[in-house]
């Protein structure tokens, strides 16, 4: 862009008044390529892998092999005396640490569970650290962890979702969210419905496997540890470390520039405790990269949950009842149930509502954060359930959900500041074709393959986190750097953020820079909940409002701005302008050189995210899907997938159209080919690789059609939503949906193997 456009500047109030950029378009919404594009292509764009530090040496990690007990002999020798090693650190040797706070019981916390780590004998879960060694190479270090031998005493563990059932605990909150919702006698609805489905469906567990493995360099330097993460949160890590080591979090500095994918899995693990202490002891900068099948053992993942759906409804579909409730897998050790609960608070309307949840506690790895987490698996439960209850009403499963569309936020009763669920649905069923759809299972075919279509609807909160802060520094030449600890996971937060403070500044795109993940710059909030744009723009709009005033303070009286109030002026062409008045404009630069000052930095903390407080405030979309079943085989193949959002409005077309497509893709995997396959007898994950645990591959994706209704959301800083997330949920639904079209038979156990499908197939003739 040559130029940036004119915007007014006006106090944005979240929940109250619009941002003035809401319907102004310059850079924002503008297609941009991605600004670290040039870097990764490259190779110039350095991970934390491949930070060389003079004088580091190499860690790898032994790891129990049972579930639940102590350590009974420890003969670390033999690893001691091979080539290269420097240190073996074990329990007995390890520094005292203090346990890590549990996330979300502090604003900084970030802590997965409450054991103390490498501090004694004991064995919480099968794959646990119980020693770090430290060698010239890599790969002296990890031959020498094979070289320690351990005995345990074992323990009984509780392994058995199943067993574990009748003892299941009501966690004290949801994230914040009451655990039970019960508004009416939603059971006797349900017994006096006029039509009704009641079912059970369960989701298994899932492993992170993103494509950089996680990684960190750590160094202690003059009583301060410094840390190169690849992370999803650099404050949080900051702070946290600062209290296992029990020093000021001021000393603990972390950055992470560049991450290859996040997905809520990069945050704090054992691992950088463990690098950091044996850092400490051995006095030289330590690089851990784990390996896939450490990742497995030392990384939580999305647990499994079993889920009632049952649904009542009056002749004409209107809900008499909407129960959901269920039971996740957890630990006594941390608090994250699945969220999947939240889902039926507020997607249709009912007369009645039964909703909770509940967690068995097992002895295993703490599950953590997955793409949507809750919301993913919450939805294949409620979305193949509103399918099946269509189909007992003899009716369209678009026509039913225009039929239970909701007013307000049923269980809050908040009204919804943006809501155009129906919008998607109309303009995603038109592109897609869904006036073709036979509404009679297994009647299409091709062949051997049976065609089926499925829809389901997709949804996410909205969210925009506190604690985050800016700082916009101008410069004599009349540039910007937009300054915020966030992070760049490769969904094109640098990108965007240039875009909006281009536009917010009135500057051209190629004046403006965005540096973040780096605990020296102002406090920035997780990247986690699709929150980032929303958090980054809101802390920008507080520092452009002390901008302005600082500004204006040093026109003096001989700029044409003399005078003005805040208030009354605008941003324009590289400067400030009164409104109304053309001719009283200065530039950013020319203020500046009259005050003497080669720069100008302004810093200001964002605005409490009231705006979810008074209303109610969620993503949608509407996916539609064809799949393919080979009626011999049972081989299930996608092969056109259609999504409508209604995701506010959107930054950057060509990043936005990224997220989507990912998100879907997560969620074919989730729904037809991942599994972490867990032993409930040693409680070992059984498939610790990529050649076991099967992501989806090009040939298992079709092309993916994504757009959306661009309907701004009036209350969120510029009417934008986050989309990194809600791609991924409904797509467990809408494919079930379509195989059910396709074959007949309703498969409510994710993942949909061939093994859930043959045998119960039509036969062609």
């Amino acid at each position: 862009m040559d130029k940036a456009q004119t915007f007014t500047r006006k106090n944005w109030k979240p929940g109250e008044t619009f941002d003035p950029l809401i319907s102004k378009r310059g850079a924002v919404g503008t297609q941009v390529v991605r600004i670290d594009g040039p870097l990764k292509v490259a190779g110039a764009a350095p991970f934390v892998a491949e930070i060389e530090v003079e004088g580091m040496v190499y860690a790898a990690i032994a790891h129990s092999t049972i579930a639940r007990g102590r350590i009974d002999t420890l003969d670390v020798t033999k690893a001691e005396a091979a080539p290269g090693v420097v240190l073996v650190m074990t329990f007995r040797n390890a520094p005292r640490m203090a346990p890590t706070p549990l996330y979300l019981t502090q604003p900084l916390a970030a802590g997965p569970n409450t054991l103390p780590v490498m501090q004694d004998d004991a064995i919480h879960w099968n794959g646990q650290a119980i020693a770090i060694v430290l060698a010239e190479t890599q790969e002296q270090a990890t031959y020498a962890a094979t070289l320690i031998k351990v005995t345990y005493v074992e323990e009984t563990a509780r392994l058995s979702f199943n067993d574990g059932k009748p003892n299941a605990r009501v966690p004290e909150t949801i994230i914040g969210e009451p655990s039970t919702v019960t508004i009416g006698d939603a059971e006797a609805a349900l017994s006096a419905a006029h039509a009704s489905v009641d079912h059970v469906y369960r989701s298994q567990r899932l492993a992170h496997s993103a494509i950089e493995l996680h990684a960190a360099t750590v160094r202690w330097k003059d009583g301060c540890l410094v840390v190169r993460d690849t992370t999803q949160m650099v404050n949080h890590t900051q702070w946290t470390l600062a209290q296992v080591f029990g020093i000021p979090p001021e000393k603990v500095r972390v950055s992470s520039p560049f991450v290859g994918g996040g997905f809520g899995g990069k945050s704090l693990w054992d691992h950088h405790i463990l690098a950091a202490a044996a850092s400490k002891l051995c006095g030289r900068p330590v690089r851990i990269a784990l390996s896939r099948e450490a990742v497995y053992r030392l990384v939580g993942g999305r647990t499994l949950t079993e889920q009632r759906v049952a649904l009542g409804a009056r002749g004409d579909g209107a809900l008499d009842t909407f129960i959901h409730e269920g039971i996740a897998a957890g630990t006594p050790h941390n608090d994250w149930p699945e969220q999947f609960s939240l889902v039926g608070r507020q997607l249709y309307a009912a007369d009645t509502f039964k909703i909770g949840q509940k967690v068995v506690d097992l002895d295993t790895l703490a599950n953590t954060y997955m793409r949507a987490p809750g919301e993913s698996v919450g939805t294949f439960a409620t979305e193949s359930a509103v399918d099946e209850l269509a189909e007992a009403l003899h009716m369209d499963p678009i026509d039913l959900r225009l039929r239970i569309e909701p007013d307000k936020e049923q269980t809050s009763g908040r009204a919804f500041s943006s809501r155009n669920l129906l919008k998607a649905y109309e303009l995603g069923a038109e592109r897609f074709g869904w006036s073709g759809r036979n509404p009679n299972p297994g009647q299409r075919r091709d062949g051997e393959w049976l065609i089926g279509m499925g829809c389901a609807s997709a949804t996410h909160p909205y969210y925009r986190l506190p604690g985050g802060a800016a700082r916009i520094r101008l410069t004599a030449d009349g540039r910007a750097t937009i300054q915020m600890a966030s992070h760049e996971m490769g969904m094109g937060t640098a990108t965007a953020q240039v875009q909006i403070a281009a536009d917010r500044l009135a500057l051209p795109m190629d004046k403006v820079r965005f540096e973040y993940g780096d605990t020296d710059l102002p406090p920035g909030t997780m990247a986690g909940g699709s929150s980032q744009t929303a958090s980054i723009a809101a802390a920008v709009i507080a520092a452009h409002e002390v901008l302005v005033t600082e500004l204006l303070r040093l026109a003096g009286n001989d700029s044409p701005l003399a005078g003005l109030a805040t208030d009354a002026v605008e941003s324009a062409d590289g400067g400030l302008r009164a409104i109304g008045d053309t001719a009283r404009h200065e530039t950013y630069a020319s203020i500046l050189a009259r005050a003497g000052r080669d720069e100008l930095a302004c810093e200001a903390n964002a605005a409490d995210p009231t705006e979810y407080q008074k209303w109610a405030m969620h993503s949608y979309g509407a996916h539609f899907c064809e799949v393919r079943v080979n009626a011999f085989t049972g081989e299930t193949r996608v092969s056109r997938f259609v999504s409508c959002f209604d995701v506010g409005r959107i930054i950057n077309p060509q990043t936005a159209s990224s997220q989507l497509r990912g998100g879907i893709i997560m969620g074919l995997g989730m729904a037809l080919t991942e599994e972490a396959l867990f032993d409930e007898r040693s409680g070992r994950i059984m498939n610790p690789s990529l050649a076991e645990y099967h992501i989806p591959s090009h040939l298992d994706v079709p092309e993916i059609d994504v757009f959306w209704t661009g309907i701004p959301d009036p209350y969120s800083p510029l009417g934008a939503h986050g989309v990194g997330e809600i791609g991924i949920t409904g797509v467990g639904a809408v494919v079930a949906n379509a195989v059910y079209n396709a074959t007949g038979v309703r498969v409510r156990n994710l993942p949909i193997t061939l093994d859930k499908l043959i045998g119960r197939l039509p036969i062609p003739v």
